[in-house]
Parts: C-alpha cells; sequence; structure tokens
C-alpha cells in the first residue's frame, strides 16, 4: 500500500509530501490541485503500462492522463528543470524516486541524472507502477441504451478511464461469490455473487433498484436496465438505462472499482456526482469497507455528506481513525498548500481551515440574520 508521495516541481507544486492512508479524502475547491496528485499516480501508471517507464520515459498524454508537454507540467517558479516523484510504501520496499528533465514542447520526458534507470524490480509489481489500479473519472459515460461487451478487458479488469466497460466487468463477474469475511457484503441474506453485492448498495442508493443486464451476442452489446419493487408490491418491468435516473449508471464505475479485488488501488474523481446526499453518504460507507477489504482507495471529493459518511464510519467503530486521510488544498499565490486535519475515535475533525466544507454554516448564518 501507498504510504506517501513526494512531488518536485510538478504543476501546481514545488515540493510536496502527501501522506496516504487506506482510504484518503482530498478536499478543497476547484483548482486547488486536488487532482495533480491523482493525475501524478496517473501519469507514472499509463508510463508503467507502455513500457516507456522502464526506459526512463514519463509519458504525459495517455488514455489515463492527457497532460499536454513538459510546459504544461513544470511548476511555473521551477528553479530546477526537473519533475520528479518519490513513492514509498507502507512495508519493507526501498523508496522509489523518478525524476525527469524538463523539455518545452515534449509530451514525454526524459529520465534525469538523477533518476534510477529504471524503477526498482519489486515496485514493478505494487501500485501505481503494477498491480491492479481502478481508475474512475469526474468525466463518466451516462446512460446508453448498448454497451460493449468484451471478454478481453474483462479479464484485464478494465472499467475504461470514463467507465464504458464497468458494465461489461459487472457482465463477466456478475456470478462470481464474494467470500462471507468480506467487508463489503451485506450481512442480510441478500447474496454473495457479485450481482448480489451490486444490487445491495445500489438498494442502499436507491431503495427497490435492481440491475438486469442481458447480452447481444451478435454485436457483441449488453444491454443494461433497472428494474424497482417496493415491499408488498410486485417488481416494475425493466427500464432502459435511459429513461432512469442519470446517477445509477454514473455509480455503477465506482461500485465496480470500489469491489476490487485486496491489494488493489482504487483513485476516484467526485463519486458523490449526480447521487442525492443519502446516497452519497452510504457510498461512503462502501468506500470505508473496500478499504477494509484490503482496496486503498484514493477519492477526491466536493462532498460533505461523503466525508461525514467516512467520519461516521470511524465514529461507528467500523474503521479506525488511523486508517483515515483527510487532506484540504487551498492557494497561497502560485503555490499549492495543504492542511491535514486529523480525526479522532468520536469522528471529530482536530480543524477546519477556512473553506473546508463550512459553506453550510455560512449559508445558515445568512438565513438567520435579521433583515435590515
Amino acid at each position: 500500500m501507498l504510504q506517501s508521495i513526494g512531488l518536485t516541481n510538478f504543476k501546481c507544486f514545488d515540493a510536496l509530501e502527501l501522506a496516504f492512508a487506506p482510504l484518503t479524502l482530498l478536499c478543497g475547491m476547484n483548482g486547488m490541485g486536488k487532482s495533480s496528485i491523482l493525475q501524478a499516480l496517473l501519469v507514472l501508471r499509463q508510463s508503467a503500462l507502455s513500457g516507456e517507464l522502464s526506459k526512463g520515459r514519463l509519458v504525459l498524454g495517455g488514455e489515463l492522463a492527457d497532460l499536454g508537454t513538459g510546459q504544461d507540467v513544470l511548476f511555473e517558479g521551477a528553479e530546477e528543470d526537473v519533475v520528479a516523484f518519490d513513492l514509498r510504501d507502507n512495508h519493507a520496499l526501498k523508496p522509489c524516486r523518478l525524476s525527469f528533465s524538463y523539455s518545452r514542447g515534449a509530451d514525454q520526458l526524459s529520465a534525469s541524472k538523477k533518476s534510477v534507470d529504471a524503477p526498482a524490480s519489486e515496485w514493478q509489481h505494487v501500485p501505481p507502477l503494477g498491480g491492479h489500479v481502478f481508475y474512475v473519472s469526474a468525466d463518466r459515460l451516462g446512460p446508453r441504451k448498448i454497451y460493449d461487451r468484451s471478454e478481453i478487458l474483462a479479464r484485464q479488469r478494465n472499467l475504461g478511464a470514463r467507465g464504458e466497460y464497468a458494465w461489461n466487468y459487472l457482465y463477466a463477474q456478475q456470478n462470481e461469490t464474494m467470500a462471507s469475511t468480506d467487508p463489503r457484503c451485506p450481512s442480510s441474506s441478500a447474496g454473495r455473487k457479485v450481482l448480489d453485492v451490486v444490487n445491495f448498495w445500489l438498494q442502499e442508493i436507491t431503495p427497490g433498484a435492481n440491475i438486469g443486464l442481458d447480452e447481444v451476442r451478435q454485436a457483441d452489446a449488453l444491454v443494461a436496465g433497472f428494474t424497482f419493487e417496493r415491499p408488498g408490491d410486485i417488481r416494475t418491468l425493466r427500464y432502459r438505462a435511459t429513461n432512469v435516473g442519470f446517477g445509477l449508471s454514473y455509480t455503477l464505475p465506482v461500485f465496480m472499482s470500489l469491489l476490487a479485488p485486496s491489494g488493489s488501488l482504487c483513485l476516484l474523481e467526485n463519486p458523490e456526482a449526480h447521487l442525492h446526499p443519502r446516497g452519497q453518504t452510504k457510498l461512503a460507507e462502501l468506500a470505508v469497507r473496500a478499504a477494509l477489504a484490503g482496496v486503498q482507495v484514493i477519492a477526491e471529493t466536493h462532498s460533505d455528506h461523503f466525508m461525514d459518511g467516512v467520519r461516521i464510519a470511524v465514529r461507528e467503530e467500523l474503521i479506525q481513525p488511523d486508517q483515515t486521510a483527510f487532506h484540504y488544498f487551498a492557494r497561497d499565490g502560485g503555490r499549492t498548500v495543504v492542511s491535514s486535519p486529523q480525526v479522532s475515535t468520536s469522528g471529530r475533525l482536530s480543524e477546519w481551515p477556512p473553506g473546508f466544507f463550512d459553506q453550510h454554516e455560512e449559508n445558515l448564518a445568512r438565513l438567520l440574520t435579521p433583515n435590515a
């Protein structure tokens, strides 16, 4: 599991050391640098997958991250024409430093003289350089009438950067049985097959909802839909995904990434998008349970409901405080500064920096202020 990442002259960071936990939340206003943390991990991932990293090259443009050219990634006030990444894990692996020379118009950067020739062999099997990495972009694919079907992509556990293959992955995994000890499995009699577990969490967000999938073999495609049922009533006919609330389809890639195998790294951008506040809080519980199942989760979020879901899980002793990390990003001139409040066993945070999910209180104060 990643313990920390160090960034030098990468985008809005001149020098940053950011600690990770089994579940890490990246919070802050828009344009503060949260996405840059995920992009740093993703650019290393795509460079490793392409084989270029082992040749000493960092690939700036790819399916996972398209950062432009060298001038787009070098910190504006850099005193040295070098972009560097330092990875540490919480086991016995030697820290991995990857340093690249700046080239203004290049979409690949070459290793600098201060960098190792290639990642240490043990890091080639550890996320983000190796192993399983699940990434769910904020720009996800919405409801569609049909979805692509591919056994190869399913075996590769490929959800697609926009979640376009999430339905394909669910179709391939739907009858796999999860362990009875897996904390992501419901304690009720809902079942332990992957489709049962997905439907359980779907119903936590939208009561009565169930996913249905059919294969169209001649077209290598899937048709997806939703049915709904209430206690004491019959289940509805299946509705097309395009005729049901946007949030249900938008959340499926998040579900599938949070049901990843133990040892995986799960990177989420705005997992709460298009969800009701109750659904956002319940989704945070699933993220907590994924962390307990051995999946490292790093989520960029703008939702106080999602954050509160994690705090509630700490308070209710579902997860320990030191298994979580909260980071708040803010601007100080051209630099980004990060505050990291600590959470207590009661779920309280040690500090609330200005702008850190305080808008509700500010709005309430304005509403309660007597009119002049």
